[in-house]
């Protein structure tokens, strides 16, 4: 392929060159950083693939690295040349990079007429030492070629008919060679477009690893299949594959390479295809990974399409073809009526719909709700406000920076907690040790409180975690931290705590809920902290699709297992004068819609005509309204007052 492509290609690549880390990223392999060697211990992501970054970079939250894969290969090898470095990358993975005439080549006019007439000659030598002009166009060796292919039986023990050898020029060359010095092989040549074909090796001495080589630029194979189908499409990834199919009396497009992927996206963003598509890639890990890159794009673009596994346990169409010829067609032809059957169970799928059909099941749920009908907040008023408390259901926290909603809510977890429920909090920008330190500062207040004690010996976070001030602690204050410790140490058994950046999104909170149910019989209160930084479910999305997707996901979590989910999020503007409503919600449509209560915070009396935020800001301790802006099964409207101790990380109903 010509350099611009094959640059295209390696920067989609994954650095296999590198070391895999143990831990994955949106369900993709993390590789040990070049730099600073994160990743390569029990603990660590390594790096992995920077979703806001528009081509692929990987970076390192660690040491910042972030680098594409030229970079990365610059860093793994050693090289600083440019040029070598992309060389010796295209060696690396096997692409063959089309060599340009060299100032040493001989241009002389009766030079350029005996390449011109050795091309064509019988015997063709097919190199790349003619001029651009002749290379853009093959079809004179094309036609040269398949003239031989009669004295091959190669493409019908492949299982290829007569008409689809005949209908796409499959040819032979006896002695085709890629390049000057290049090896002589007997190959199959497959075209694939005006001025790019497909070399298969099929000398009695080929080798299984240098079976294939790519002539032009990679092109998608029989596109035209697209606009002219008349029944379901399937997508292969080799030639072969889909000709396989066509004999059969298929219809397929080959991608050519799972790489190629993008340009069938890219094709069908402004083409849509005349008739459904049939993922059948080759039932191989490339072949899986690529299939689920294109149904999430497919997804996206509103494409209709079906996932198939018409080989068995072959790998790919051809190896099915030669192994029981008429169990592949069969396969093959079962697929074609796949929109039929598609059609029959959405019908049988729309009827069951009746609610007939689903009476008992809600008399059912009614009875199973007895045993479990709520679960309290320990805030009293906030209880009362949401009729006793967490039901099944996505509620929304929201406030600007500084109000205290992460602290309202892990004080909310560790009441839940300390009543016997289990919550499983997913910490997406405190580490672990900072939330257990927030709970245990405000033990320490509530503990002096509760005993008369001094408040100065009361500990903040800081004061909690820093080990250097223990030694100048007295002995009271060090046995009210010794004793808070003990009391969160009570319940801690009940709090799970997962930290993250940037690698938690929605289906680790799903799996994580499976296993915690499976695992300990119980279902816990889940609490993500906070929306807007969860793991993208798609990197090309904008920041909005991708929060609205992931309030989807979480309502959908709450619902198939029957839990109370607390989002908390920021807002989308940061006015503390201004009383909240549920327009600071706005940067996402889905968390007014799709949640069923949705909170706001706001520091007292905000909105008033004489209020004055930097007075409310200094008050100690604040004075702060939690707002209920909607309420699903309930009133609107309704707030509870609260006491805010930031310095003790601590929220007292007033």
């Amino acid at each position: 392929m010509d350099r611009e492509t094959a640059k295209e290609e390696v920067k989609n690549r994954e650095p296999d060159f590198l070391e895999r880390a143990r831990a994955k990223v949106n369900g993709r392999a993390t590789y040990i950083c070049p730099s600073c060697g994160n990743g390569s211990g029990s603990t660590g992501d390594g790096i992995a693939i920077d979703p806001h970054s528009k081509t692929p970079r990987y970076k390192c939250f660690v040491c910042g690295l972030s680098e594409d894969i030229i970079g990365l290969w610059k860093l793994h090898s050693g090289i600083s040349d440019n040029k070598e470095a992309f060389n010796t990358l295209y060696e690396h993975y096997g692409i063959e990079v089309d060599s340009k005439p060299t100032v040493k080549e001989d241009f002389s006019p009766e030079h350029q007429k005996q390449a011109k007439n050795e091309r064509y000659t019988h015997n063709n030598i097919h190199t790349n030492t003619y001029t651009q002009k002749e290379k853009s166009n093959n079809m004179g060796y094309y036609e040269e070629c398949q003239k031989r292919i009669s004295s091959i039986d190669y493409p019908q023990k492949r299982g290829l008919s007569e008409e689809v050898i005949s209908k796409f020029m499959l040819g032979y060359d006896p002695n085709y060679t890629r390049g000057t010095g290049g090896a002589i092989w007997q190959a199959l040549i497959i075209p694939t477009g005006s001025n790019s074909f497909v070399a298969r090796n099929i000398s009695p001495d080929a080798e299984k690893k240098d079976r294939y080589r790519k002539n032009g630029a990679s092109q998608l194979y029989h596109k035209k299949t697209l606009k002219e189908a008349t029944k379901p499409i399937f997508i292969t990834e080799g030639e072969l594959d889909a000709l396989s199919i066509i004999t059969v009396g298929g219809e397929a497009l080959g991608l050519g390479s799972t790489a190629n992927y993008r340009q069938l996206i890219e094709l069908l963003k402004t083409q849509k295809p005349a008739q459904p598509l049939i993922l059948a890639l080759d039932n191989d890990p490339d072949g899986e990974k690529t299939t689920e890159e294109l149904i999430k794009e497919l997804d996206r673009l509103q494409i209709p399409f079906y996932r198939l596994k018409p080989y068995g346990d072959k790998k790919d169409a051809n190896e099915a073809l030669l192994a029981d010829r008429e169990a592949f067609i069969s396969a093959i032809q079962g697929a074609e009526r796949i929109e039929e059957e598609a059609l029959e169970a959405e019908k049988e799928d729309y009827l069951s719909n009746s609610t007939a059909n689903h009476l008992q099941k809600f008399i059912d749920g009614i009875a199973d709700s007895v045993n479990t009908p709520y679960i309290p907040t320990g805030f009293k008023k906030l209880d009362s406000i949401l009729e006793g408390g967490l039901y099944e259901g996505l509620y929304i926290v929201g406030a600007i920076s500084s109000l205290g909603k992460t602290t309202l809510i892990t004080q909310i977890a560790d009441q839940i907690a300390e009543a016997g429920e289990d919550v499983l909090i997913f910490s997406l920008e405190m580490a672990r040790s900072e939330i257990m330190a927030k709970s245990i500062s405000r033990l320490t207040m509530l503990d002096v409180l509760q005993n008369g004690g001094n408040m100065s010996n009361a500990k903040t976070t800081r004061g909690i975690t820093t080990g250097s001030r223990y030694s100048n602690y007295s002995q009271t204050e060090k046995e009210l931290i010794q004793r808070s410790i003990l009391s969160y140490g009570a319940y801690a058994k009940n709090i799970y705590i997962s930290e993250g950046i940037g690698d938690i999104g929605t289906e680790q909170i799903r799996e994580a809920v499976r296993k915690h149910i499976l695992f300990t019989g119980k279902k816990p209160v889940i609490v993500i902290d906070y929306l807007q930084i969860l793991a993208p479910a798609d990197i090309r999305a904008t920041d909005k699709q991708n929060t609205d997707k992931a309030v989807m996901e979480l309502k959908r979590i709450s619902r198939d297992y029957k839990i109370p989910v607390i989002g908390i999020s920021s807002f989308n503007r940061a006015n503390y004068s201004v009383a909240v409503t549920m327009e600071a919600f706005k940067e996402s449509g889905a968390i007014e819609y799709s949640s069923d209560i949705l909170i706001g915070l706001q520091l007292k009396g905000a909105g008033n005509k004489d209020f004055d935020a930097n007075t409310a800001k200094s008050k100690n301790p604040r004075e702060v309204e939690l707002v209920v802006l909607k309420n699903r099964n309930g009133a609107t409207g309704s707030k509870v007052a609260y006491e805010y101790y930031p310095m003790f990380n601590y929220f007292k109903e007033i």
